[in-house]
């Protein structure tokens, strides 16, 4: 059934913006890139919203990522440069394994292609089943698989993580 007027999208944007905008994070690894991200597919969910049918999070999720990949691919994630390691070392000493573990692990997705890392986001961040991936993705669930297995392959062999403490690999 289409949503048919506008008068609704200003309830569904403070009804999903926070979980809208964590998946744009996970995918883009900065807030304020995750932010712009956000707010470009909103903008485009709102032209299409009068002819919208279903479920309209999984619309705009779906716009997320395939506008995040259109950047990816036209290189727009690297107006800035990284470095291997960051310009001011915190002086923090009591850094907990837990932190170090999610930084390895956050490090290691950010090396992941593009449409990897979507898969893995939307797999075991937003705790999304194959088809739905494959439907924000629009392509087969055998690609969903394919992707996954590459990606958790790479992640496997990824020198950050196989050189973690022994304490992490449970």
């Amino acid at each position: 059934m289409p949503v048919a007027d506008r008068s609704d999208y200003p309830v569904f944007v403070d009804a999903c913006w926070t979980r809208l905008l964590r998946t744009a994070f996970l995918l883009v690894q900065d807030w304020a890139t995750a932010e712009d991200l956000t707010q470009a597919a909103l903008v485009k969910a709102w032209l299409a919203w009068p002819r919208l049918d279903g479920d309209p999070e999984a619309y705009v999720r779906k716009i997320i990522v395939t506008t995040h990949v259109s950047w990816w691919r036209r290189r727009w994630r690297h107006r800035e440069w990284t470095t291997g390691e960051p310009p001011e070392r915190p002086n923090a000493v009591n850094e907990t394994d837990t932190a170090d573990e999610r930084d390895a692990v956050w490090r290691a997705l950010g090396r992941l292609p593009a449409g990897q890392r979507a898969v893995v986001v939307l797999r075991y961040f937003e705790d999304m089943t194959e088809a739905q991936v494959a439907n924000i993705l629009g392509c087969s669930t055998g690609t969903v698989k394919s992707q996954t297995s590459r990606a958790l392959a790479r992640l496997r062999v990824d020198a950050t993580l196989r050189s973690a403490p022994a304490e992490w690999k449970r």
